[in-house]
C-alpha cells in the first residue's frame, strides 16, 4: 500500500510541476487574486486522479489482494481463538458437571 501511495503522490507532483509550468508560461489561466497557488493544486489534482486511476490499476489490484489476504488471515486467527475459548469453556463446564455428579453420588 505504501508503494501505491508513493506512486500516486509522484504522479500528483509531476502533474503539479506541469500545471505550474503551464500557468506561469501563460498557456493555462491563472487563478483570481491570491488564489493562484490553490488553483494550481486543484488543477494538478484534477489531472492526476484519472491518470492514477489508469496507470496504477495493476498496483491497486495487487494492494487490494494483499489487504484481502490480511483480512482473511485475521478472520481465521479470530475464529481459531474463538474455538479455543469454546473448547476451554466446554472443558471447564464438563469438569464442573462431573464434580457435581460425584458430589451428588456421595450425598446419596
Amino acid at each position: 500500500m505504501l508503494r501505491y501511495t508513493l506512486m500516486r503522490f509522484g504522479i500528483f507532483v509531476g502533474c503539479l510541476l506541469v500545471v505550474w509550468g503551464l500557468v506561469y508560461s501563460g498557456l493555462a489561466p491563472r487563478g483570481l487574486g491570491d488564489s493562484n497557488g490553490l488553483w494550481i493544486v486543484l488543477l494538478a489534482l484534477l489531472l492526476s486522479a484519472p491518470i492514477s486511476f489508469v496507470v496504477l490499476r495493476k498496483q491497486r489490484d495487487v494492494a487490494s489482494e494483499n489487504i484481502v489476504r490480511r483480512v482473511d488471515r485475521a478472520k481465521a486467527n479470530l475464529e481459531a481463538n474463538r474455538s479455543q475459548e469454546d473448547e476451554a469453556a466446554d472443558g471447564a463446564r464438563g469438569t464442573r458437571e462431573r464434580e457435581q455428579g460425584q458430589e451428588q453420588a456421595k450425598a446419596s
